[in-house]
């Protein structure tokens, strides 16, 4: 490639070869004309005087395609599925004079785009799919972890981090139903002619719209689909775009969410995303381990978010039957709406194929908050003992005072241990204390929890896409 032009950091660095190739001249050349030739089938089939040389001649030259032909042709028509059909006749002569029988140029392009979205759909869903598969082995395997919980961070009570990670995964999954619903409800446009009235096709069949109809079931299910729109203009209605740009804009929440968290969670050191053996982590100090993976992801979610506005805007600003203005931005947006979710979820694979653990960090830290939070099971330990629950909340309230004085004036660990244990009143030693401060009595139903989410909803998800798993992703820089 030139150094001397643009060229987009999804394709040099973010994004996969996969989902490049869907986007690329390639697939949508060949795809239209594996359009065109089932079109021609499919007038055959019903009638017209197509014959199987003709279908044959396309189908030689179904991936051959002249690019310098068309380019030539475009430069002087201006049109590019005109330049394209022009191409197509050069290598199929006697095939010309029936190629786009019927059709209008949105036939190849909105069909194609369809096309293009059900297959990105599908290689986003194993990579999701995937990422769930790893969230949802770390869970368990630290299910009885016991760990900080935040609410406006600042520590609250105590969850586990296998419970934790149930969060993220739960947002991921609603991903992945509105996925599947996508999946499931896309149709393709079929063939609607130029305002959507079908009046091309009946004209050709005489006006028999039982065959006109059967011609675009025929497409339909050479290309895949069960169904077609029932209704349209000549294109499909643009807000099928903004709605799977709406699925995109959701995994870009969820993993902005995780990496979010994470970050945070690096900061503490209770956490990390992997660290590779030669990686540098900054220019200037070389012992930073900086969360870079993560840090990225928040970047890209960024601009997917913003590019789900796009999709919108043109779905509301289409004039009747089809107006131009949608297919620049269109064909930018959906596309970049792809790439950027695709990279999302590579570095998802990454971090969640190697998520780092500190127990020893994580208990220290819920220990030297875990006074605070036990002082009313302490309390009542201390009641059941004969002690005046007034006299020992007082204590409580004075003694919690000195010890958050001392951690967040003079950086020492919390000392109320030493001055519930040094009190009488309280009737502790250290062994009795420990038994109190076990953070395993203060993470609740946390463990319970996330074995029943995972056994329930997680697991059944993933054993019906099992063939979808295991998908890997290897970081470019």
């Amino acid at each position: 490639m030139p150094h001397s032009r643009y060229q987009s950091p999804f394709c040099t660095r973010y994004a996969s070869a996969e989902m490049q190739y869907l986007f690329s001249d390639d697939f949508k050349f060949k795809t239209w004309r594996r359009l065109w030739i089932a079109l021609a089938r499919a007038e055959q089939a019903e009638g017209l005087p197509i014959t199987d040389e003709q279908i044959a001649e396309l189908e030689a030259h179904r991936d051959d395609i002249n690019y310098t032909d068309a380019a030539r042709r475009e430069a002087e028509c201006r049109h590019d599925v005109m330049s394209h059909i022009y191409a197509y006749g050069l290598q199929c002569p006697s095939a010309k004079g029936i190629l786009h029988l019927g059709a209008t140029s949105c036939y190849v392009g909105d069909n194609t785009d369809i096309l293009i979205m059900r297959d990105a759909l599908r290689l986003l869903q194993g990579k999701l799919l995937s990422v769930m598969a790893l969230l949802a082995d770390f869970a368990e395997k630290y299910k009885d972890l016991p760990t900080l919980a935040y609410t406006h961070l600042q520590p609250a009570q105590l969850t586990t981090v296998g419970k934790r990670a149930c969060l993220w995964l739960n947002d991921l999954y609603l991903d992945e139903q509105e996925l599947e619903h996508r999946l499931d409800t896309l149709a393709l446009l079929g063939s609607k002619g130029a305002t959507g009235t079908q009046a091309s096709f009946a004209a050709l069949f005489d006006g028999d719209g039982a065959k006109a109809d059967a011609v675009e079931t025929r497409i339909a299910k050479e290309l895949g689909f069960e169904k077609v729109v029932p209704v349209s203009g000549q294109t499909y209605s643009r807000k099928t775009d903004a709605l799977v740009a709406n699925v995109l804009s959701g995994v870009a929440q969820s993993a902005m969410k995780f990496a979010t968290d994470l970050r945070l969670l690096q900061s503490f050191k209770e956490m990390e995303e992997p660290f590779e053996q030669s990686q540098v982590g900054s220019s200037a100090m070389p012992y930073k381990r900086n969360p870079m993976r993560c840090e990225r992801i928040c970047a890209l979610a960024r601009y997917v978010l913003c590019d789900a506005l796009n999709p919108a805007f043109t779905a509301g600003a289409q004039w009747f039957e089809r107006t131009l203005d949608d297919s620049a931005n269109k064909r930018i947006a959906m596309a970049e709406a792809f790439l950027g979710t695709d990279a999302i979820l590579n570095l998802l694979l990454s971090i969640c194929d190697g998520l780092i653990v500190y127990p020893a960090v994580i208990h220290a830290r819920v220990m030297n908050e875990l006074p605070f939070m036990a002082t009313e099971n302490i309390m009542m330990d201390a009641v059941k003992k004969g002690g005046d629950r007034q006299l020992l909340h007082e204590k409580l309230r004075v003694y919690s005072g000195q010890a958050a004085a001392a951690v967040k004036k003079q950086g020492l660990q919390n000392p109320l241990p030493g001055l519930l244990c040094a009190d009488a009143a309280f009737g502790l030693d250290n062994a009795a204390l420990e038994v109190l401060l076990d953070p395993a009595r203060f993470a609740g139903r946390a463990p319970e929890q996330t074995a029943a989410y995972l056994r329930g909803v997680i697991r059944p998800l993933l054993s019906k896409h099992s063939e979808m798993l295991g998908r890997k992703a290897s970081l470019r820089v």
